[in-house]
């Protein structure tokens, strides 16, 4: 029997999970059964469970990797460093949202999932363990790039960098409600609104 390739792992792996995605957009997670799944990547039930014991488990994968890019994107800004201001890394976070989304209905999905971890802690803590990195590293953008009493007096750039990442959740909704004509100018405004130190104007 030829040996089984990482690669040909991570295909099927992902192959399974794009069939996920479509019958939970179109069905909703509790409505989608085991056999729809199988149905929908054509593959039997011995294959799909070699890659995933549960549907919780598909669930849990596509909200991580929803989260993953953006989160690696965000952190590597910090670790390359330059002049990033926070409205820059803002901006290019709904960018990354809005072209994920487009690829594989990212905001139909995180909304779904939203739910769903209202009702299952383990998927809320996990949440709760990638949102955290993003908003130190978010709080770090702030207190490198824009410091120099840019901030009001008694926020720190933890607080300021909460206030942020909760911009992401309402772009995703009018994403995902009201389409792309909706967000289409939000990048662009958070760069206006926090450029970098270097493009204020002297006081």
């Amino acid at each position: 029997m030829p040996k089984v390739t990482q690669q040909y792992r991570d295909a099927r792996r992902e192959h399974i999970l794009e069939a996920a995605r479509r019958c939970f957009v179109r069905k909703g997670f509790h409505a989608t059964s085991m056999q729809d799944l199988f149905a929908e990547a054509e593959l039997s039930s011995g294959a799909v469970y070699r890659y995933f014991a549960s549907k919780d488990d598909m669930i849990v994968a596509i909200a991580q990797g929803n989260l993953a890019d953006v989160v690696a994107m965000v952190h590597d800004t910090v670790a390359r460093g330059g002049a990033h201001s926070a409205g820059q890394v803002m901006a290019e976070i709904l960018e990354l949202i809005r072209a994920k989304h487009a690829a594989n209905r990212l905001g139909g999905l995180a909304v779904l999932v939203w739910g769903e971890a209202l009702r299952d802690p383990a998927l809320a803590s996990r949440f709760e363990g990638l949102l955290g990195q993003m908003r130190a590293d978010l709080a770090e953008v702030v207190a490198e790039h824009d410091h120099g009493g840019t901030l009001p007096a008694g926020v720190s750039a933890d607080a300021l960098a909460a206030v942020l990442l909760c911009t992401v959740p309402g772009y995703i909704l009018q994403l995902t409600l009201f389409g792309e004509h909706a967000v289409s100018g939000l990048p662009d405004a958070m760069r206006a609104l926090w450029p970098p130190a270097s493009a204020r104007p002297a006081h």
